[in-house]
């Protein structure tokens, strides 16, 4: 549905009171110049889709795209209009997970067409954004594309922060004296980096295009500030790339811990066998029963291997003592 409309002249906004139907006639009232129509829609249907296409000639394939979503970041040129899709991401700390939506612009020379998907994908503070900053609506629909990806890409640097806390958390948890298990949650953190990446990595080709000034229908008089965004785009990428080798670190350190203590347990384990080994030696051959066991009639024969059992076990705990098997 259409969730906020706007023409924007000189600077100013002018609330458009319209539905899908009649955004022809307002496109037909933009008098050129930096004026241009912003037309928001969050999930439209077909039918909604459908007359914003027509009234402002979209290509059928881009408009495809927007409908169902879950598309690839990219920037694409159809006609006389450009597509650009966005990747919006939110961190949930609870489940450790990073939730994902969807930002599709169709940019025209007199007009930008927002299609939200997600609960995540806000443009309300974009808009009042823009509007507090009459110089970056002098660039028209260019001065959105950079306002959306500016808030779009801070929220991933957001996210990236939140990601640093929980490896953090995981590292401390490996080295830590306690036995604990961190191989799930180092498996479900290198999972949401992944789905991070899916959006962080595709994005920075576009920006470094938008940020040359060589993108055709848009303004190059903005390439500084989409220099600005493309600095903080690979700056996330590098966290997350650094995240990852920490987090392929830690499971291996993990890995590594756990056969130490493995080792260890089957030290203490092997040295518990070692002090009843020579006692139950001892009382096996004595439990023998043959005739000629002279010890047998001794008088001292038992304490002799009783005595003989207990220095045969001090001696083996002395020994695993100093070898530190316990």
């Amino acid at each position: 549905m259409i969730v906020d409309n706007a023409l924007y002249r000189d600077g100013s906004r002018v609330d458009l009171d319209c539905d899908a139907s009649d955004l022809a006639g307002v496109r037909a009232g933009v008098r050129g110049g930096a004026d241009f129509v912003w037309i928001g829609l969050h999930e439209p249907s077909e039918q909604e889709l459908a007359e914003v296409s027509a009234a402002f000639g979209l290509h059928p394939l881009a408009v495809e795209d927007a409908l169902h979503a879950h598309q690839r970041p990219k920037l694409e040129r159809y006609d006389d209009s450009l597509f650009m899709v966005l990747k919006t991401l939110w961190y949930v700390d609870e489940y450790d997970a990073v939730e994902t939506g969807e930002i599709n612009m169709f940019i025209g020379a007199d007009f930008i067409v927002t299609v939200r998907h997600g609960e995540g994908t806000e443009l309300h503070s974009s808009r009042r954004y823009l509007e507090s900053h009459p110089e970056l609506l002098e660039h028209g629909p260019t001065g959105v594309v950079y306002a959306v990806c500016d808030r779009v890409v801070d929220s991933y640097e957001r996210v990236g922060a939140s990601l640093e806390e929980d490896v953090d958390e995981v590292e401390a948890s490996v080295f830590s004296p306690a036995r604990t298990d961190d191989s799930v949650r180092i498996y479900t953190l290198k999972r949401e980096i992944a789905e991070v990446r899916r959006a962080v990595l595709p994005l920075r080709d576009p920006m470094r295009q938008a940020a040359g000034g060589v993108v055709r229908g848009m303004e190059p008089d903005a390439a500084p500030f989409f220099r600005d965004v493309a600095d903080h785009l690979a700056r996330v990428a590098e966290t997350v790339d650094n995240l990852d080798n920490l987090l392929s670190s830690a499971f291996e350190a993990h890995l590594a811990r756990i056969s130490v203590q493995q080792n260890d347990d089957m030290r203490k384990i092997s040295a518990g066998v070692g002090l009843v080994a020579a006692p139950t030696l001892v009382a096996a051959i004595y439990g023998m029963n043959f005739e000629n066991m002279p010890e047998l009639h001794w008088a001292f024969g038992y304490p002799m291997a009783l005595g003989l059992m207990v220095l045969a076990s001090l001696s083996a705990l002395v020994f695993f003592k100093k070898s530190g098997w316990l």
